[in-house]
Formats: C-alpha cells, structure tokens, sequence
C-alpha cells in the first residue's frame, strides 16, 4: 500500500495552537493533575518509562506524579508487587498495564530474537540457564545478587554471565519481574507472574498494538505509532493503517509546516475540549510529551537535548535539566538537585525562553511546582544554591 492511498479522503487540517493542546491532552498534561490514580494514568499513558538516575525523584515516579499529584514512590511497586502492571521493554524498560499482556507476545518472541542475535549467544551458557531457572523455581523470585559468576575480562560495560542469562529470559518473557527493592529487580517466573493469556494471531496484535498507539497519541505519523510501543516493524504499520483507514490529517506545526499523519477516530470531537489550564508544570526528561525531540520541536518549536551522556565540558545547560511547560507553550528549562539527607531541593539554574521572562505570577507559579515536587521526594526545603539569587533570573 503506497503512501498516497492512505489519504484518498480530504485530510482535516489542524491548525498549531490545536495540535498543541491536542498533544497536550492526549498526554494527561491539560486539566489539572489531582488524586493518586497511578493505575489510571498507566493505562491512559500505555505504559512509563523506568529509569534509574534519581536527582531529585526517578523518572517513573515524576511522570506519574505530574499527572497524579497524591502520587508518592512507593505506590508503583505495590501495582507490581499486585500484578496490576508488568516491566517489559517498550523503546526502553516500562511499566506496562497487565491488560496488555495478550497484545505483547510477539513482543517477546521479537526481543528474544534481537538478545539471541546480539549480545547473548556463546556469553552464558545452556547449563547455566538451566541453573538459574530452577533456583527461581525452588527458592522463589531472585535479584542479580543472588548469583556469582566471573566476567572474564573486566569493563565497565560489561556484565557477568549470570546477569546477561537473567536479562535475555526476561526479554523472553520466560522470567517476568516480581518486584523491586529500590531500583534492584527481583525475577520470577513469568508463569508465576504473568496471568494465562490465549494466544492471539499476529495480524490482530499488530492491529491492536497500533490501534492502541493511535488512541494514545491522537495524531501520529506511521512512524510515530510504529515507535510508540517499539513493538512492530514499519510494513506492519503500513498493513494496518491500510486495514484500518484511520482519518487522514494535516497538522501546521510552530514555524508553519505541514506534516502528514494519522488521527483517532474521535479526532475532532477531541479537538472540542477546552483548552489546558495556565498551570506552569516541571517535566521529566522522559516525560511521555517530550520524550520525542524531534515531534517536540515541530509542534512546540522547543529545542531540547537530554545532556548527561554529553561530556560535562560540551554540554551547554547541564546534566540533568527539567523542561517547564506552561499552558500549552514550553516556557524555559530549570536545573534542580535533591538532597534527602538534608531534606532540601536545590535550584541550581533556570533559562527562560527567548522572547519571555519572569513576572510575579511566573515566579509564583514556578515556586509553587518546585514545593509540590519536593513533596513527592520527601523534601522540607527549597531554595536557590546560592542564597539570595531567587528567582534566578534569564
């Protein structure tokens, strides 16, 4: 199916300012956040990126808390511990809604064949799979600690064989995580975590998956739906928007362009809704609406570059930097560090975007996000770090 028969009926044209709020709603960053539904915003998101670097709180628990407020840390492991979600590997570790589990077989099937095909063949050995799945079975779910083999030659990338053994199983979906301890992963059985699923054919998954995608994003190019799960391959998607017709768009984005996409089949009565509160709200890095630059530059003309694998003395904002959105325009960047021990939030920079600049209202609504995030990481305090600098100017 070429390109041009995808779009035989006149595609509806949406102008920037609704592309933004679209996106922006599509993504549960319209309204204002409220209760501690996690679940909720799982299953609305698909799925939350896990990540392990914690400067003030790690990125799962901010994505969830910007949407759920009464969110705190420890309720994401207690839906895993319950088995209302899984950790599976979507464009990266995620938590997935267990609801998902019978459109993600092929999903382990293909990642089984990437690990094999990669990294883990000659590296870990028949026999030792073989042993650490019945430890699993006799002793109940284990962590990488829990076994001792060598690495041959020490590197810092490298891993030993045991934790790549438990890494491909749980790629192929024949170890499933139980729970974490802090950031440790605890592996069981996936029998033993994993509900009974029937089989479904390949074909509906794939149109599942997608149609999943598209309800997610409200608009999307094939290859934005195809990487929204990073579960399918490109003539895949391209068989199922053939199948499936989805309404045709145009969609204008911050300098003007027009791009081709996809909607929703309740696209316009999504472009209905009111638009999003003026509430100015700190973004995770690997937040779900930024995570892909290149969309977020094209709809929010926003330039932003994740720069703590830049070294310290080439990157231009800094390691670990938070992008502020206000309304539906991202409005600037702010670099902040938590200190437990001390119970403070430390604002260590903040730039504003070109053409804006802070007010008394902007400073107000800045200080009240950075109180509310300090909350989620249990922080008392927050302050500039260095006295007498507040707010911080452009």
């Amino acid at each position: 199916m070429t390109a041009p028969a995808l779009f035989r009926q006149a595609p509806l044209r949406i102008a920037n300012c609704d592309a933004r709020r679209l996106w922006l709603g599509a993504n549960g960053l319209s309204g204002m956040p409220s209760g501690a539904d996690a679940l909720g915003v799982i299953r609305a998101l698909g799925f939350v990126q896990l990540d392990t670097i914690q400067v003030v709180s790690r990125a799962h628990h901010h994505i969830l808390w910007s949407r759920a407020q009464s969110y705190r840390e420890p309720m994401l492991d207690k839906l895993l511990r319950k088995q209302a979600v899984f950790e599976h590997f979507t464009h990266d570790a995620s938590a997935l809604p267990m609801e998902m589990l019978p459109l993600w077989q092929r999903q382990f099937d293909r990642m089984r064949r990437k690990v094999a095909g990669s990294w883990y063949v000659g590296i870990a050995s028949d026999t030792l799979t073989a042993e650490i799945l019945a430890r699993i079975r006799d002793e109940g779910p284990l962590c990488t600690r829990d076994f001792d083999t060598v690495v041959e030659e020490r590197a810092m990338w490298q891993r030993p064989p045991h934790k790549k053994a438990l890494d491909y199983l749980w790629y192929a979906g024949v170890l499933a995580t139980s729970h974490r301890e802090g950031v440790i992963k605890y592996y069981d059985l996936a029998e033993r975590v994993f509900p009974q699923v029937e089989r479904l054919p390949d074909e509906a998954q794939i149109d599942g998956l997608c149609t999943a995608a598209l309800e997610r994003l409200g608009v999307g190019t094939l290859s934005e739906i195809r990487k929204f799960w990073d579960a399918t391959e490109a003539p895949e998607v391209a068989g199922w928007a053939a199948r499936a017709q989805p309404v045709p768009v145009m969609i204008e984005g911050a300098d003007g362009r027009w791009t081709s996409a996809l909607g929703s089949p309740d696209i316009e009565e999504r472009l209905q809704a009111a638009p999003p509160s003026r509430r100015l709200r700190l973004l995770n890095p690997f937040d779900p609406a930024i995570r892909d630059r290149a969309r977020l530059k094209r709809l929010f003309g926003f330039d932003y570059t994740v720069e703590m694998f830049v070294p310290e003395a080439k990157r231009r904002w800094g390691y670990y930097v938070y992008p502020l959105l206000e309304g539906d325009r991202m409005v600037g960047r702010i670099a902040a560090k938590g200190d437990r021990k001390a119970g403070t939030l430390s604002v260590t920079n903040l730039w504003w975007e070109p053409g804006l600049r802070a007010s008394s209202g902007r400073d107000a609504r800045l200080s009240a996000e950075l109180h509310r995030f300090a909350r989620l990481a249990g922080l008392r305090e927050v302050h500039p770090a260095d006295p007498g600098t507040w707010p911080i100017g452009s």
